[in-house]
């Protein structure tokens, strides 16, 4: 199971309001998720930004993909994820 850093959306139409959260790749924007890692609203940007950095760096630590959405969130709170760049074949065989 790959797990990826997203938004979900919630809120009103015209009333947008996101959760950070961990989910498995293959569910939907708003379907499942495993563990809600923080809030957005970005009618009230940059102080609506509510993250759990400690919970975060564990999923980046265990091979979690921040979206490009959650990147900026990141960014602009001053978390510096330590992602780790291994040169291991994803497919799982021996590089030619």
């Amino acid at each position: 199971m790959s797990v990826k850093l997203r938004l979900t959306r919630r809120g009103a139409k015209n009333a947008p309001q996101y959760r950070v959260v961990a989910t498995d790749t293959r569910s939907p924007r708003d379907g499942r998720f495993i563990e809600i890692l923080g809030h957005y609203d970005p009618t009230r940007f940059p102080d609506s930004i509510s993250l759990e950095e400690e919970r975060i760096l564990h999923w980046l630590h265990c091979g979690a993909i921040p979206s490009q959405a959650v990147k900026k969130l990141l960014k602009a709170r001053g978390i510096k994820p330590q992602i780790s760049q291994t040169t291991d074949n994803p497919v799982g065989g021996e590089m030619s």
